[in-house]
């Protein structure tokens, strides 16, 4: 029983046979940062600045939508913890989260909210100076 859980671990690992975590964790980082952009900034008001995401548009289902939009902007903390960041740093991305939560719950101001609060691009951006620290991406022009 006790090799059935380790088999499960292991493969949900970031690390290939070669332990190459660097490529993964930028597969990861690319992965997450078009997630984080689907969710916050995927369209633009057309002739203004103002972009919004599926999580603005979800929240105006109520109910599933808000569940949904939520549910993945769990998903990118829960990648970010299985990528190594700190727990200092995942708390803050919970208070992220939970503040955009906050902010979705309320009806009419939860709609405008969402448009002006972009909780998963500042979560990326925790997750992206972590991993600039723990996997640099390699020079390639360095020799």
């Amino acid at each position: 029983m006790l090799r059935i859980w380790e088999t499960t671990v292991t493969s949900y690992s970031y690390t290939s046979s070669f332990n190459d975590t660097a490529i993964c964790a930028s597969g990861a980082r690319t992965r997450l940062d078009t997630l984080a952009r689907f969710l916050d900034s995927a369209l633009r008001v057309p002739g203004t600045n103002i972009r919004f995401g599926a999580d603005a548009l979800l929240n105006l289902i109520p109910g599933v939508g808000t569940l949904t939009s939520k549910g993945m902007s769990a998903y990118l903390i829960w990648e970010a913890r299985r990528l190594g960041v700190p727990m200092a740093t995942l708390l803050r991305m919970m208070g992220n989260f939970g503040v955009d939560f906050a902010i979705s719950a309320i009806p009419l101001v939860g709609w405008v909210g969402d448009v002006f609060y972009r909780s998963n691009l500042r979560n990326m951006d925790l997750l992206r100076e972590h991993l600039d620290k723990a996997h640099p991406a390699p020079n390639r022009f360095q020799r």
